[in-house]
């Protein structure tokens, strides 16, 4: 977790449920808008950082884990909230799960945002031609560790997968937490393709 704790108010699965954020200091702070995006920015902080194999490569970023790996709650960080929890997203009056596709169960992984970053819904991008969807950029972490919900970890980015979801853009990083056996050998999206071919069709 990266020196960070959580704490939950509320019962999961209802409206009211919140995971909140702490520091070291055990104060509340914003998942949002208080971590660093750069995981070498913790190295200076308050906050100790775990040294990584990558040498603190400017690819290695902070991701914070909204949704476990096999979960099927649609959890979102609160950016409109005072300390931007976590929070289950709502749709028309109601709780918002995915659904499981055989064989898997839930998200096929571990999904979260990096902090500190904002698709802005002012800006028409070239590539999809439509304005940022006004949320934190979206992170699919394919490594091997099922995280828990709140975790903090810090990822290797591999690719991005340009989306646009009900008229607007929505990225998502494809990533893999650098704790994982396979950080070392994957690089981009191709690597993957090419020691993993299973996982990667599955996950497309």
């Amino acid at each position: 977790m990266q020196g960070y704790s959580v704490e939950e108010r509320g019962r999961p699965n209802t409206a009211e449920y919140r995971l909140f954020f702490k520091n070291t200091d055990g104060k509340f702070i914003s998942p949002f808008h208080d971590i660093p995006l750069h995981a070498r920015a913790e190295q200076d902080s308050d906050v100790p950082a775990k040294k990584s194999k990558t040498n603190w490569d400017k690819n290695v970023f902070n991701m914070v884990v909204e949704v476990p790996r096999w979960t099927n709650a649609k959890m979102e960080i609160a950016t409109k909230e005072l300390l931007n929890p976590i929070k289950q997203d709502m749709k028309k009056g109601k709780l918002r799960y995915v659904s499981n596709i055989f064989p898997h169960k839930g998200y096929i992984w571990n999904y979260g945002a990096l902090p500190q970053t904002w698709e802005d819904p002012k800006h028409i991008d070239h590539n999809t031609k439509c304005c940022g969807d006004n949320d934190p950029i979206d992170v699919c972490e394919i490594g091997s560790k099922v995280c828990a919900r709140g975790d903090v970890i810090q990822v290797k980015v591999l690719g991005i997968l340009a989306l646009v979801d009900e008229g607007e853009t929505d990225w998502k990083v494809i990533a893999i937490n650098i704790d994982d056996p396979d950080a070392e050998k994957f690089n981009d999206i191709e690597d993957v393709k090419k020691a993993q071919t299973r996982l990667s069709t599955s996950n497309c």
